[in-house]
């Protein structure tokens, strides 16, 4: 396939390419900050997106494409169809067999790709029902079932537990000798071995064409890695300013907690508690109960009124408000981060996490403007100020929902895949800079991580969770 004198254009991002052979034989991996229009080709790519110019040769007829935008889309198709309000029960969407069989009419070919996916067990569950590992993978296997000449995959590993994880790079093994491989990522650590080739996009477009060797030794990977130590120690001096009164312990406790769908126990028996000091990563496997035990704490959960819970002093369904709890806590999520449909500018979305909303519904002093400007400035996101939320890379989004969890100071940090869509620059940043919050106690972390090297080495308790039981370790 052959590119020549691409330009495309979608609202603040832009790409540019004057040429790019991708040659039979050859898998690609493409790296760039956010923002760099790596999306927008895929996109161009499959017909979702129209290119103001573009010369396109020896193009394969069938394309797929994977992507977090696509993920997004889905959800919000799911929600417009969502009949709860009409029926005397929860609507949890289509099934998984439904989704695929929508695309595909060979049960053979249904079942291999549901085998491949790991989706087997899965297909009568409803979409809203799946955790954010299982609709990865259900977005993987809707491409799979369009036989695809060029696979395209951006960040395809996002969400997955370690086991699909390494499931998944042996699936692209085979997959690349059955078809061409494009990933969009930002972790060279987790490409498959077949991949050969790299393409670096900058502001100005596809900058540098390289080998995979050439790559891993290139001295922008270490100028990044300085700037991000730099950025990171400016996110904490912030913390340490706007820092709260130092909290009440325990900050969360459950007793024989449980949760459960559809008749399904995803864990039970829970005794658990958070102290000042100290910082827990959650482990498990896909669809455990993570997000959920997450949800639980914040108070987004259905069933944290049923559970006896105390979270920063207050006894849930003691009478509390729920704004009492929340203005204590930072959340960064998936699922809140799809949620945030409300199309407000970037500042509005730091200044939500003062008022705990989606959206801005109130007027903002100007010391709460200044906080919230000063949150983009650390990240690198003051020229986006006026940009709306919708309009953004992925990777922009996923940083303005940190910044917005970060304005307030929390005393407890909830961090479910916090990394998820952020480039190489900005997943250092983060990391450094949760590190240095974890070391000096700026916040307590609750921590969600399923990518070993983002363990964090200042968390040293573990909640794991295996085939519904909960198991607690410290180092």
């Amino acid at each position: 396939m052959i590119i020549e004198d691409l330009h495309l254009l979608a609202g603040q991002h832009q790409l540019a390419i004057k040429r790019w052979e991708l040659k039979a034989g050859e898998h690609w991996a493409i790296f760039g900050h956010s923002g760099s229009g790596k999306s927008l080709l895929g996109a161009w790519l499959v017909g979702d997106l129209a290119a103001e110019r573009a010369t396109l040769s020896q193009q394969p007829q069938r394309i797929a494409l994977v992507s977090l935008e696509q993920q997004q889309a889905l959800l919000e198709r799911e929600l417009a169809d969502d009949d709860s309000e009409f029926t005397d029960k929860i609507d949890s969407g289509h099934t998984v067999l439904e989704l695929l069989e929508a695309g595909c009419s060979e049960p053979r070919l249904l079942e291999r790709v549901s085998q491949q996916c790991d989706l087997t067990h899965l297909l009568k569950r409803g979409f809203r029902l799946l955790s954010t590992g299982e609709t990865r993978r259900l977005m993987l296997a809707l491409a799979l079932i369009k036989q695809p000449q060029l696979l395209i995959l951006d960040e395809p590993f996002a969400g997955l537990d370690l086991r699909h994880q390494q499931q998944l790079l042996a699936l692209l093994e085979q997959l690349a000798k059955e078809c061409q491989l494009l990933i969009i990522s930002s972790r060279d650590d987790e490409l498959p071995a077949s991949i050969s080739h790299v393409a670096v996009l900058d502001e100005q477009g596809l900058s540098q064409q390289l080998t995979i060797e050439q790559w891993l030794q290139h001295p922008e990977r270490q100028q990044m890695e300085q700037q991000a130590e730099q950025q990171s120690l400016a996110i904490v001096q912030a913390l340490r300013e706007f820092q709260q009164v130092e909290p009440v312990t325990p900050l969360f406790a459950i007793t024989q907690g449980s949760v459960s769908y559809a008749g399904e126990t995803l864990f039970s028996g829970l005794n658990w508690q958070i102290h000042y000091g100290e910082h827990w990563q959650v482990r498990g496997p896909n669809g455990c109960g993570k997000s959920s035990l997450l949800n639980l704490i914040f108070g987004d959960h259905p069933q944290c009124y049923s559970n006896q819970i105390e979270v920063m002093g207050f006894r849930r369904g003691s009478g509390e408000s729920i704004w009492q709890v929340k203005q204590h806590i930072g959340m960064v999520s998936a699922a809140l981060h799809l949620q945030y449909r409300v199309n407000c500018s970037a500042l509005e979305v730091v200044l939500s996490g003062l008022y705990d909303s989606i959206g801005v519904y109130q007027q903002a002093s100007e010391l709460e403007l200044e906080q919230a400007r000063l949150w983009l400035q650390l990240f690198g996101l003051a020229n986006l100020e006026k940009h709306y939320f919708k309009s953004l890379s992925y990777g922009q989004q996923r940083l303005l929902i940190i910044a917005r969890a970060l304005v307030k100071g929390p005393q407890l940090l909830l961090l479910d895949e916090p990394c998820q869509g952020l480039d190489f620059l900005q997943r250092n940043t983060v990391l450094k800079a949760l590190e240095l919050v974890a070391k000096h106690n700026l916040s307590q972390l609750v921590y969600v991580t399923h990518h070993q090297d983002d363990a964090l080495p200042s968390i040293k308790h573990f909640i794991d969770f295996a085939d519904g039981a909960v198991h607690l370790s410290t180092l």
